[in-house]
């Protein structure tokens, strides 16, 4: 049965598109979208990149898009942290679009990455949060800071928990690796998740679209993010075969997403 929805939420790797290509169906169905005037909002755990970036990336690839319509982690992160921890010196294991993120929020980071040199001790005593992210740039440095400012009590939020993310010929550790490590060590658990499938990416999310949930679909590659981040909110879900899933990683929830397609390309003929 077809369902009446105006808001659709996209993941973007493994879902839109994979490395600079888009994936098949992407840009026909989407395209098809916009033509019967649904509202559409792309959504990223990705903090590589500021919103821009992402926006001219898929104008690129031949979907049209604003920044107003992207959002990410990073965004939500630093949006949530600026109204609510605003006075906190924080220690991010991330790189430098997070960074730059937090800091166009006020959020002040220790240290300043461009006036410190690399091989300086940090004092945890310094450090009021630590924030974790897919950093690439990760160090023995890096994680041993985080242990001893989560030691002496740091607040512990992170943009992610994906385990890995998705690339041409594979996948890379992300943030989930650095999360499990840190909270291994330490036992400590994490506090907040900014991104999928946080509650604040989700009000963030329909805020833009303007819409309620059950006017919305969440469409997405990753049963653990994507889908569950609908489910929670009361969205209409649909996971695509393009990326880490499969109808047999399906076939073993308890609760299914309401469809499986192959790609984006099918979801204009599973709505009114």
């Amino acid at each position: 049965m077809k369902r009446p929805i105006d808001g659709f939420v996209f993941d973007l790797d493994g879902t839109v598109y994979l490395g600079e290509a888009a994936l098949p169906g992407a840009v026909a169905g989407i395209k098809a979208l916009r033509q019967r005037n649904k509202r559409v909002l792309f959504v990223s755990n990705k903090p590589l990149e500021p919103r821009q970036a992402y926006a001219a990336k898929l104008t690129r690839l031949g979907i049209p898009t604003r920044e107003a319509e992207v959002i990410t982690s990073a965004f939500v992160l630093g949006h949530h942290l600026a109204r609510t921890e605003p006075e906190l010196n924080y220690y991010v294991i991330g790189e430098e679009n997070l960074l730059a993120e937090l800091r166009s929020h006020g959020l002040k980071v220790v240290p300043e990455l461009l006036e410190q040199d690399p091989k300086d001790v940090i004092e945890p005593e310094g450090i009021d949060a630590v924030v974790v992210a897919f950093d690439r740039t990760l160090d023995y440095r890096k994680l041993n800071t985080a242990y001893q400012a989560l030691l002496q009590g740091a607040r512990f939020f992170a943009t992610n928990a994906d385990k890995a993310c998705p690339m041409p010929g594979g996948s890379i550790p992300d943030a989930g690796a650095t999360i499990t490590a840190l909270e291994h060590i330490t036992g400590r658990s994490l506090e907040m998740i900014a991104g999928k499938p946080s509650s604040l990416i989700t009000q963030v999310a329909l805020d833009r679209l303007e819409l309620p949930a059950e006017r919305c679909m969440m469409v997405g590659d990753r049963l653990e993010t994507d889908i569950l981040m609908g489910q929670q909110a009361g969205m209409a879900t649909a996971v695509t075969l393009t990326g880490v899933s499969s109808r047999e990683d399906v076939a073993t929830m308890d609760t299914p997403p309401d469809y499986v397609v192959e790609n984006i390309g099918e979801i204009p003929d599973l709505i009114e």
